[in-house]
């Protein structure tokens, strides 16, 4: 199988509601929609609660970098 490399894609999604623009690569916009959907929840819910998530750390992480994180450390269960 080969590997899908390709430039990241930015859209916007809606957080607290304001909208904000994230750019991630598509295998990581899929991963995302295939989680919310196993999750039976919005991709914009998703990302808000991950973003929640993010702030708690010590250090908290840019916000496409915790979804990349978040969603390896998904797919590593």
């Amino acid at each position: 199988m080969e590997t899908p490399f390709h430039p990241p894609v930015k859209r916007s999604v809606e957080i607290a509601g304001h909208k904000t623009s994230i750019s991630l690569e598509p295998v990581f916009w899929d991963l995302l929609r295939q989680a919310a959907a196993r999750e039976g929840i919005p991709i914009n819910a998703l990302v808000a609660r991950i973003d929640a998530e993010r702030l708690e750390a010590p250090v908290p992480p840019g916000l496409a970098g915790a979804l990349r994180v978040w969603l390896a450390t998904r797919a590593c269960r």
